[in-house]
């Protein structure tokens, strides 16, 4: 049975590491088609000679699977080329069985982009996928930090050292200093010195804490570790410097988004980074949740629902949601009640996915609509006069406008 044609002239490209196999299917106006099949490498040549193909053939479509990170460089050179690409999910475009050849694969390809049943990934703007290589290390050096961190406790704690139990962040300022000296060999009332004041244990259970047997290996070990913590600290402040360098042009969408409870410049950074500022790119708020994978699945058959789970989705956006969501239900918000409530029924995590879905939806509305986050539960009237009560109260003294006190 023959598909339905709503594009005339279309590419198909088959793209791996070292090959991009494309295949052309022409119709003139005539009705009469033709197809063409071509190969090429994936050097930068190889890439120029493509789009240089492409674009001759005058195509109303180019269309690839969305191949690991082999994709990214040929669709750069057909943009480059000004030739319209998709790039759709590998899953959506399974071929038929038996007929798997990468000629099979693009002419597939070809076939479905004629018909219109392929749908777009989002792709964003040149500028902003190149940040992503930014952002998503930066994601990379936090997770490698949180293992050094790790590390180092379990250093201290075998060498008897339990600061730990009496310090709620054992790398905090004055508890680093604490480290540090400990791993200099420094004496225990040294050591104590260095404590801060606003330190909730008492001046014996910090003294029972630092009591330990540090070997000469333990002190090595962790001064290598201490010193990685910080290159990684020092690398992780020149990634975020990079990447708010630039997005001048996103300083507006940044501000709103820091209206949103839980979500900081860095934050708010790495999520723009990712899902761009024109959510017309996926339409309504239920796609853009479904693309991150941060809500829930549908597999029904028969009337029956088999199972709720979420999708894959985009791994980066669901981890910085999730981050917003921990933060949001620390807040007097909105979120936070939801979150309570959700969380007697349906546990932690799920409780956390569904704030981050929440979030997210905010999110979608809050670009679409160039709005800041207002809070229902928040009574914003009530805070600004509480503000700025007595500076009314002070100016309409000074003019007279109410009576001075007896």
């Amino acid at each position: 049975m023959e598909l339905t044609t709503l594009f005339k002239r279309v590419i198909g490209l088959d793209v791996h590491q070292a090959q991009i196999t494309a295949c052309a299917i022409i119709e003139d106006e005539h009705g009469n088609r033709h197809v063409e099949q071509r190969q090429f490498g994936t050097f930068k040549r190889d890439r120029k000679a493509l789009a240089e193909w492409a674009a001759a053939l005058n195509p109303d479509l180019v269309v690839m699977e969305s191949t690991g990170i082999y994709w990214k460089s040929p669709y750069a050179a057909l943009e480059a080329a000004g030739v319209r690409t998709l790039v759709v999910n590998a899953k959506h475009v399974k071929n038929v069985p038996g007929r798997k050849t990468d000629i099979g694969d693009a002419q597939w390809l070809a076939t479905l982009a004629r018909a219109g049943l392929l749908r777009n990934s989002f792709i964003p703007p040149s500028q902003l996928r190149e940040l992503r290589l930014i952002s998503r290390q930066r994601q990379k050096l936090v997770g490698q930090l949180a293992a050094e961190k790790n590390r180092l406790h379990k250093v201290l704690t075998d060498g008897g050292i339990r600061l730990g139990v009496v310090v709620s962040d054992v790398h905090g300022a004055a508890a680093r200093r604490m480290v540090k000296a400990l791993i200099d060999g420094k004496s225990v009332p040294e050591v104590l010195e260095l404590a801060s004041k606003r330190f909730k244990a008492s001046w014996e259970e910090l003294f029972d804490a630092v009591q330990g047997e540090l070997t000469p290996s333990h002190r090595f070990v962790l001064d290598e570790l201490m010193r990685h913590i910080e290159e990684i600290e020092a690398r992780i402040a020149r990634f975020d410097a990079r990447l708010l360098s630039g997005m001048d042009e996103q300083r507006n969408a940044l501000a709103l988004l820091q209206t949103l409870p839980g979500v900081d410049l860095i934050g708010a950074a790495m999520l723009l980074v990712e899902i761009g500022t024109d959510m017309d790119a996926f339409g309504s708020p239920d796609r853009l949740a479904s693309w991150a994978g941060v809500c829930p699945g549908n597999n029904e058959s028969a009337g029956k629902r088999k199972s709720g789970r979420a999708g894959k989705g985009n791994p980066y956006v669901r981890r910085l949601l999730c981050e917003f969501a921990h933060s949001a239900r620390r807040t007097t918000c909105v979120f936070k009640s939801k979150f309570e409530a959700l969380h007697i029924r349906r546990g932690h995590k799920r409780a956390i996915i569904a704030i981050a879905h929440k979030l997210l939806r905010t999110v979608f509305f809050m670009l679409k609509r160039g709005q800041c986050y207002r809070d229902s539960a928040t009574d914003y009237e009530a805070l600004a006069v509480k503000r700025n009560a007595p500076r009314w109260i002070k100016a309409l003294k000074k003019f007279g406008l109410i009576d001075q006190p007896a």
